[in-house]
């Protein structure tokens, strides 16, 4: 069914909204509200129903509410003060007020078991070393290229737990979106390598080619942003933006003359190899301690299938001792820094260095102790949108 009103239209079987023509990116929280006021439309739809039915009933904070409903507003081409398409009745809900048409999309409609959407395609590429590299691209829109944790995504993994296929689903509904496996991890080739960040920019490269990218944005995850920010300085004619959420500029051996031993490897040590183990989970919380809980063993369940113990324990002196200090000058593209005030593995102070040795980047501050937003949590509508809005341009 196509929703016309005002200048757009949205498409509920193609999950699309139009304005003046042109497609316009929503969240799918954002899309989910605006086809909520369309279906009420003249009628009040308050607080209550909206956690209901665009939440599913959770709580929810005020802020992740609000952050929500302007971003609908901006979608539509409405503010706060103007209220043309939707109106904020006081202290009960909204209501939608532009004159809404509708009518029945009589294209063909794709069958709900089409295998377009429920398989995943993975292809493989060649690195310089002539190793294979799994890779898989979702969506259309402008290309973007996401740098994963290291050794830490698996593709197959991610497509089929829920949290993971609904973050997919969201960097999809507005971009071509491009992930890949390390080399050693996930469906990529398992063999054994020391890390070199260069050496993972190349294959990021050799990625970008197979996937037929020339020029693209790329949004970076924890410790793929020492890959991403190699990418930037060895490819600058390549990147047009980059994303980097949750990085840092020194491992944690770097930050510190007396640093303390790690007891994240310590908690690897023990705990890798048995999923429900004590030790496994204080690993999940010390990322993501406000959970939700069941996100966070989602997470973990994915990392400790993409990358086997031995891997991870080799892999995290080199990643403690990391720093990409040199290369932040050399950085030309727009750059936006995205990291948790209460982040205790990477602290704030971080992303502060990051922003500040890298030429004209930005800095976005989310309120979370999670190292990076998951699908639950509070700042999560307001992470989302941000993080679209500028990787998209």
């Amino acid at each position: 069914m196509e929703h016309h009103f005002a200048d757009c239209t949205l498409d509920d079987a193609r999950l699309t909204l139009t304005r003046g023509g042109s497609a316009v990116a929503v969240e799918p929280k954002v899309f989910d509200l605006i086809h909520l006021l369309l279906r009420n439309a003249g009628d009040l739809v308050t607080r209550d129903r909206m956690v209901e039915e665009i939440w599913g009933g959770r709580i929810v904070s005020e802020s992740a509410i609000s952050a929500c409903i302007a971003a609908a507003r901006k979608a539509v081409g409405d503010n706060g003060k103007a209220q043309a398409v939707i109106r904020t009745v006081a202290r009960r809900g909204l209501m939608l007020v532009a004159k809404v048409s509708r009518e029945a999309d009589a294209r063909p409609s794709v069958p709900a078991q089409a295998p377009a959407a429920t398989a995943q395609r993975i292809r493989y590429c060649k690195n310089e070393d002539g190793c294979a590299v799994a890779y898989a691209i979702s969506g259309e829109g402008p290309p973007v290229l996401r740098f994963g944790p290291l050794q830490t995504t698996d593709l197959e993994m991610e497509w089929a737990y829920g949290l993971h296929r609904s973050c997919i689903s969201s960097m999809a509904l507005h971009t071509r979106y491009l992930r890949f496996d390390n080399v050693g991890s996930g469906q990529s080739e398992r063999v054994q390598r020391e890390i070199d960040f260069e050496t993972e920019a190349r294959d990021a490269a050799a990625v970008s080619d197979a996937a037929g990218f020339d020029r693209f944005a790329a949004v970076s995850f924890s410790g793929g942003c020492l890959a991403a920010l190699n990418f930037a300085a060895l490819y600058p004619e390549r990147l047009t933006r980059l994303a980097i959420v949750g990085g840092y500029v020194d491992g944690r051996s770097r930050r510190s003359a007396d640093a303390s031993p790690d007891a994240l490897k310590s908690m690897i040590a023990e705990g890798w190899a048995r999923p429900e183990s004590a030790f496994a989970s204080a690993f999940a919380m010390s990322y993501f301690p406000e959970g939700p809980a069941e996100e966070a063993r989602e997470v973990l369940r994915e990392m400790q299938a993409a990358c086997p113990p031995e891997t991870m324990l080799r892999d995290r002196d080199v990643i403690n001792d990391a720093t990409v200090a040199p290369l932040l000058d050399q950085v030309r593209c727009p750059v936006l820094i995205l990291h948790a005030r209460d982040d205790a593995v990477h602290p704030l102070s971080q992303a502060q260095k990051l922003a500040a040795g890298i030429p004209r980047a930005e800095l976005v501050v989310l309120e979370t102790a999670n190292h990076v937003p998951l699908h639950g949590s509070a700042c999560w509508e307001n992470y989302n949108y941000t993080l679209a809005e500028f990787l998209t341009g």
